[in-house]
């Protein structure tokens, strides 16, 4: 998001975070509440456009939310009613900006017990579990085919092997796809995790495994140049080019590039 509805999402998530620290793991029924509410609002392009419409009184707006959210948490309705109130450079922004905040919401609910780290890592293993699984990706992400079964194929992939935080994200990633692929959704929601953790995630693709120093002394390197934690996500694909790539957010890096870093590196430190 730009310009006034990044403004606006950054100031809602500044806003809600104490809310879902008090919540703890009570934070999980603020998460779905705020979900179903995506969906409400891309299934009705009018209902975005009442509660985004720049021209409308706020308090209007925050009285429709009252009306439309009537039995859902009150700290939720808080949360919609400021939203409504808040400029959005486009309609579409603002269920994007629900999403994002439910998932905080979701994330904050395993993170209450302890659980983040094992959901992000889980995130990360369906994600992989699912290459070379063409057939399963198309199902999970083929929009006519109906949400029961691709949730059924989920439950089927996961069900009873992760934490619960992990399969109802899986379950979301599959049943409201909103433009996107599944794996793409599950990557997201991964890296959403890590950035709770205050971490970066390297999606890390190497021709061969990586022993565990290696591993460290890669994650030592992109620590020192990115100036945070970076989380190592390392698949293993023989046909990589140069034996090394590596993503970082929008960064892409491969291994003649790294060694050029590291060497950089290494002559500054004298």
């Amino acid at each position: 998001m730009r310009g006034s509805s990044g403004a606006s999402l950054t100031a809602a998530q500044e806003r809600f975070e104490p809310v879902l620290r008090a919540a703890g793991a009570d934070a999980l029924t603020l998460g779905e509440q705020l979900l179903t509410l995506v969906s409400a609002l891309d299934d009705s392009a009018a209902l975005r456009r009442s509660l985004a419409d720049p021209s409308r009184e706020g308090e209007a707006k925050a009285g429709l939310v009252a009306r439309l959210l009537s039995g859902f948490d009150e700290r939720v309705v808080d949360l919609v009613s400021g939203l409504a109130r808040a400029r959005w450079s486009s309609d579409a922004d603002l269920p994007d900006a629900v999403e994002r905040l439910g998932l905080d919401a979701v994330l904050a609910s395993a993170e209450a017990r302890g659980a983040l780290e094992t959901v992000e890592d889980e995130l990360f293993r369906l994600g992989r579990s699912l290459v070379g699984q063409r057939e399963a990706k198309q199902v999970l992400s083929d929009a006519s085919t109906a949400p029961e079964r691709r949730v059924a194929l989920v439950d089927a992939l996961v069900g009873g092997k992760v934490d619960t935080v992990t399969q109802r994200l899986a379950q979301r990633a599959t049943s409201s796809l909103r433009g996107r692929r599944f794996v793409q959704t599950i990557s997201w929601f991964g890296e959403v995790a890590a950035e709770r953790r205050n971490r970066l995630v390297a999606a890390v693709t190497s021709a061969t495994v990586l022993t565990r120093e290696q591993q460290d002394r890669l994650g030592a390197l992109l620590e020192r140049s990115y100036g945070k934690p970076v989380q190592l996500n390392v698949t293993v694909d023989p046909t990589v080019v140069g034996g090394l790539r590596i993503q970082v957010g929008a960064d892409v890096v491969d291994s003649t590039v790294l060694s050029r870093l590291a060497d950089a590196q290494r002559r500054l430190a004298g």
